[in-house]
């Protein structure tokens, strides 16, 4: 295996001028098109990160302290919820030039992951880098729906929404045309908010244990 290679040696030198990922980017996007190519995924998928630990020295290698291996090569993926099955994906290779400056990296990595499956009424799952109104606004004009976790320090959100502190155990609805945020309030000092432009209506249960679902 120490003499596997995926590219040509003559060429490397101009190819990584234009594509950081040029030692394996050929590779990659065959298999990315085939696992694009090769599976009708559910109604609902999901995007996040994934880091690859490595030990190589490569100029994208992350440090990610959260991590069990710390260093590594981060990749965007696109999974299937039901079966775990990558559907596209790319690797993060530092400043994207390509990038629009009015859009953020996480609204960049969702339209770019979920291209192939927009416009077929599926419904998307982010955590709070990703999760945005404005990227539910985009995603639904694609007849595409969006699940969050929301960060409430974004500037799109009004500043009731903003504070951590609030009533014990109550939950706080903010509409805005076809997306609801859910506020929940489970500690005293932490809340939690919820983005769906998925779910028209939200229920609300109140039980001796104080808790909302």
């Amino acid at each position: 295996m120490r003499y596997l290679r995926f590219d040509k040696k003559e060429s490397r030198r101009a190819r990584l001028s234009n594509d950081k990922f040029a030692l394996m980017s050929h590779v990659w996007g065959r298999f990315v098109d085939n696992c694009v190519a090769c599976y009708k995924p559910g109604p609902n998928l999901t995007v996040d990160e994934q880091l690859f630990p490595i030990k190589a020295r490569c100029r994208f290698t992350q440090y990610m302290a959260n991590k069990p291996d710390k260093f590594g090569i981060k990749f965007w993926i696109a999974a299937d919820v039901e079966t775990k099955y990558m559907l596209n994906g790319f690797p993060y290779l530092g400043k994207d030039p390509s990038r629009p400056k009015n859009q953020s990296v996480g609204e960049t990595v969702v339209m770019r992951l979920m291209e192939p499956y927009l416009g077929k009424g599926r419904n998307v799952t982010a955590d709070y880098f990703f999760t945005s109104l404005t990227i539910a606004k985009t995603l639904l004009k694609r007849n595409t729906s969006l699940v969050g976790t929301m960060n409430k320090a974004r500037r799109e959100l009004p500043l009731s929404a903003a504070s951590q502190r609030g009533v014990l155990f109550a939950t706080k609805l903010l509409r805005h045309e076809r997306s609801t945020l859910t506020i929940y309030q489970g500690k005293r000092r932490k809340s939690v908010a919820l983005l769906s432009s998925m779910h028209q209506t939200v229920a609300i249960r109140s039980d001796r244990k104080r808790n909302s679902d």
